[in-house]
């Protein structure tokens, strides 16, 4: 498995010495890049897209609390970790670096044991926020495509017989079994799985943003129930579009062939169709 890449730090000092020990205590375990003055910091962010800034408050021209400023009003870089580092130790210049947006504060002589540990803090942190972007990225691009289906699936369906809705909902339950086996590969196969074939219908139906759960049937050893609380194609969109609840049962089918073709699946209630709560029922055929 590759490593994973290095963060990087931008070192911005106008005293070439201090930017040389802070390259040597970093060195080993960031990719390092530095800027002379507040220009040159605001040139090199954009250019070399640091995870995080160490910044020197007196420089000629543009000190450090105007290059803070400016990056934490940039909707780019607001996010961008700024540690201070300076000589000054009085209170009124932390006030100031907490005005201008500042994350932390280092004191010349920097200590190397202090400057990696407040960096690791501040990248965790930023590495966390990233993660919790993605996700909500991930959530957007769901919704997006949620609205899609939600718009064209009716106005398609009015111009077709019902030979054709149900090929065209057989092709899309394939589509979105398709686009998922990859990722399933090998999870039917795990020994110690009570329920693979539940568990795969849930993983599924999660990884497309719903919420799944398996329960086994207290009258049946050979049956069971999927019962899902949030609708993986969203609970509005469904019930404008039941179609998409059939779109659910098709794949839940489609799984039930490649793990344990034995099942049949009972579309029990949907929210699409105006219920709490979507309930399907596997049961063993015969």
């Amino acid at each position: 498995m590759p490593d994973e890449p290095k963060s990087k730090v931008l070192i911005v000092d106008d005293e070439p010495m201090n930017v040389e020990l802070l390259q040597a205590y970093l060195g080993s375990e960031y990719v390092t890049v530095s800027a002379s003055n507040g220009k040159e910091a605001l040139s090199k962010v954009n250019e070399e897209k640091p995870d995080i800034v160490l910044l020197d408050v007196m420089m000629p021209e543009m000190n450090g609390y105007e290059v803070c400023k400016l990056l934490k009003a940039a909707e780019g870089t607001q996010l961008l970790p700024v540690v201070m580092v300076t000589a000054l130790s009085n209170r009124e210049d932390r006030i100031k670096g907490v005005e201008a947006g500042a994350d932390d504060f280092l004191i010349k002589p920097v200590d190397k044991v202090e400057l990696t540990a407040r960096i690791r803090s501040l990248l965790r942190i930023k590495h966390l926020h990233n993660s919790l972007q993605q996700e909500k990225d991930k959530l957007e691009m769901q919704n997006r495509v949620r609205s899609v289906l939600t718009r064209i699936i009716p106005t398609l369906f009015k111009t077709v017989p019902l030979e054709q809705k149900n090929m065209i909902v057989h092709q899309m339950t394939n589509m979105v079994v398709e686009s998922m086996i990859e990722g399933l590969m090998g999870y039917e196969d795990q020994n110690g799985k009570n329920n693979p074939l539940g568990d795969v219908c849930c993983l599924l139906m999660n990884q497309l943003g719903g919420s799944f759960k398996s329960k086994p049937d207290a009258e049946d050893n050979n049956s069971f129930y999927l019962k899902g609380t949030s609708c993986p194609w969203g609970a509005q969109e469904a019930q404008l579009n039941p179609i998409l609840c059939n779109l659910t049962r098709g794949a839940f089918a489609r799984l039930a062939e490649r793990i344990d073709d034995e099942m049949d699946v009972e579309v029990l209630s949907t929210m699409g169709n105006g219920d709490e709560q979507c309930i399907f029922r596997f049961s063993k055929q015969g």
